[in-house]
């Protein structure tokens, strides 16, 4: 490439890059390297308030991506992240953390991220900037129309990310951009667009402050919601909690003294019956039905206990 080359597309993407709402200067925090820790962390705190309010206003498109979700589940389909940087770990942290928590398989829902593996920890160079690298990976886990795809971009102009969103939608699979930048590709390309506008960070350009809060929130309101939409919350009790630690079984029977009143003793001895499943314990002592009798119930309820409890 020639300087002169190098040049300009350094001077058009700066022009870009000053169009983007989350990597400008914010004026409240100018002074921010003149202050001590606890007037920093005050700084930093009032910022943060912010982006509440900023997820609240755009609640009515992630109840449309839910929606998507949820039929996608009901059809085999998955819950698939896909980010570059901050953006693709978030995804996959909020991936990761839904095979324990709900029981479902650690393929329904995935988190992607430009570089692989090896860049949760360390980033992977130009990685991000790669128009084939998304489609790639999308390739690479055989993406099916059934499927949902959530490109994640703070800024929404991640060549990686927009790419995979084209694919996606190419495939015929419902896309969903989480973005902060509201004139961004990210929110413009997806069938839904989801942008919490959170402003300019306290310290200028670093998204992984509040525009990656905004992020966490999004994502964690899209696979919780998704998943008490399809049965594996009871009143407000993770029901389907994989007991596979210490920590886990000791939830698992706490949740099942919650949700009936037992004793401790009452709620081990229903787990035992339900071989350790939590929703499936807490139906034999509600019903007094044995262990088959009771995932029978579930089976017709379409494993909605509180559909099961009041056959």
């Amino acid at each position: 490439m020639s300087p002169e080359y190098v040049f300009n597309q350094q001077r058009a993407l700066l022009e870009e890059l000053n169009g983007i709402v989350s990597e400008g200067q914010n004026l409240d925090t100018l002074d921010i390297d003149l202050l001590d820790s606890t007037e920093i962390l005050t700084k930093i705190n009032n910022e943060d308030q912010k982006v509440a309010e900023a997820v609240r206003l755009v609640i009515p498109e992630i109840a449309k991506a839910v929606d998507h979700i949820v039929t996608a589940f009901k059809q085999g389909g998955r819950l698939i992240y896909i980010g570059a940087g901050t953006s693709g770990r978030l995804g996959i942290l909020d991936a990761v953390e839904c095979a324990p928590t709900y029981s479902v398989s650690d393929q329904q829902v995935m988190g992607i991220i430009a570089g692989g593996e090896t860049a949760f920890k360390k980033a992977v160079e130009g990685a991000e900037d790669s128009l084939t690298l998304g489609v790639e990976d999308l390739k690479a886990i055989n993406l099916q129309a059934k499927d949902v795809v959530v490109g994640i971009a703070a800024s929404g102009r991640t060549p990686y990310v927009r790419a995979a969103i084209d694919y996606a939608k190419s495939v015929g699979c419902t896309t969903v951009g989480v973005t902060c930048n509201p004139d961004s590709a990210v929110m413009k390309l997806p069938d839904i667009g989801i942008c919490p506008v959170v402003g300019a960070e306290a310290v200028t350009g670093s998204t992984r402050m509040k525009s990656g809060t905004a992020q966490k929130l999004v994502l964690n309101m899209l696979s919780t919601a998704s998943m008490i939409r399809t049965g594996k919350v009871y009143k407000n009790l993770m029901v389907d909690v994989n007991a596979s630690n210490e920590k886990l079984h000791a939830r698992a029977i706490r949740i099942v003294m919650q949700a009936t009143d037992c004793t401790h003793q009452q709620g081990v001895d229903a787990l035992a019956q339900a071989k350790q499943s939590a929703k499936l314990a807490i139906l034999i002592i509600l019903t007094g039905k044995d262990a088959a009798q009771a995932e029978q119930m579930l089976n017709q309820a379409d494993g909605f206990l509180r559909k099961a409890v009041e056959l």
